[in-house]
């Protein structure tokens, strides 16, 4: 039995990988891309230039876009909890956006005027707290990081009670909002640059310390490390990343934890498709099955993480989610597309 099992395996592995992907474009713009959630059918994202809007998956002529400002801000983080959505701009100032989900009415109820504001994360956990995760203040010379809680009542709380410092060229990716995630008792956030590191906190426990987890995953330039993590549970976890500046390198650009993201693994070093900005575990996968995409390239696992295969060479897409156990959607340049397992 303990050699037919790895076999069954293995022959699972490539009947999964021999499936084939068809595509359909739900929306084009001249937009970019880097933040969805999926809600009541439809697909809503936020962008450049202001805009934020949604296609409705069911009937792709149904779709609807606003302008959350004059200014032509942009937008790579997007949350929600039972009433809302939530946005913020990078760069400064930032600007805090709730959106109103039955009438699409937003309001600012924060701003973030420190001239180094740049939130490259937000999280809404259980329809209660929000998370925004910002690049430390210049003007720290500790390089202390801003960790923001708010509520859907508006009530705001300053910075984070406790203290998270960031070292010298350490910083976040806004590449796809998804360097932290959530699952159970913990939130995760990660880094790159100079060090590509993992924090953990209880969120059940806010007075407690961070804890801070080293990776392999690359880095040295500010180009590298982790710019994407998701987790299945409290102890698997998987880590996507590399250097935007070399789209084809692929060495340590991938990790997964087995105890909640204290140690990390390399995984398929030199043997996957490069460079990945977002990845998403299948749901009820229990992280066995996940997908990944990058500025060149969609890839998929079904070892945990373990190998990769290249589905698609899809271009210019960043960000990606779940929509059921066979389909997804992507957007990043002047798109959103759906893609279904046959």
């Amino acid at each position: 039995m303990k050699k037919i099992l790895p076999l069954l395996f293995s022959l699972f592995g490539v009947i999964i990988f021999s499936q084939k992907v068809s595509f359909e474009t739900l929306f084009n713009d001249k937009i970019s891309i880097r933040a969805l959630e999926i809600h009541d059918d439809k697909v809503w994202y936020s962008g450049t230039d202001s805009k934020f809007g949604y296609v409705d998956l069911r009937n792709t002529q149904n779709q609807k876009q606003i302008r959350l400002s004059e200014k032509k801000l942009q937008f790579r983080t997007l949350a929600q909890d039972e009433t809302s959505f939530y946005a913020i701009n990078i760069e400064s100032p930032a600007y805090f956006f709730k959106i109103d989900k039955k009438n699409l009415k937003a309001e600012i109820f924060h701003t973030d005027s420190v001239k180094t504001a740049f939130y490259d994360a937000l999280l809404v956990v259980e329809n209660r707290l929000g998370y925004a995760f910002s690049d430390p203040d210049s003007n720290n010379v500790f390089k202390l990081a801003k960790l923001k809680l708010f509520d859907n009542t508006n009530v705001y709380f300053e910075n984070f009670s406790q203290k998270l410092y960031l070292e010298s060229g350490e910083a976040a990716f806004a590449a796809s909002n998804t360097n932290i995630s959530s699952k159970g008792d913990y939130i995760w956030i990660a880094t790159g640059g100079v060090k590509s590191r993992i924090f953990r906190f209880n969120k059940n426990h806010l007075e407690a310390s961070f804890e801070i987890f080293n990776t392999s995953i690359i880095q040295g330039e500010s180009s590298q490390g982790i710019y994407s993590i998701d987790f299945a549970n409290d102890r698997f976890g998987i880590a996507v990343g590399g250097d935007y500046t070399k789209q084809e390198a692929n060495i340590n650009n991938i990790a997964t934890t087995n105890d909640g993201g204290k140690t990390w693994q390399i995984q398929a070093s030199g043997k996957n498709a490069g460079y990945m900005t977002c990845v998403k575990i299948k749901p009820g996968s229990k992280g066995r099955e996940m997908v990944a995409v990058g500025d060149h390239h969609i890839s998929y696992s079904s070892d945990f993480g373990k190998t990769w295969k290249k589905i698609s060479d899809e271009k210019g897409l960043f960000v990606c989610k779940w929509i059921d156990k066979k389909t997804m959607v992507f957007a990043g340049k002047d798109r959103i597309v759906k893609m279904k397992f046959k």
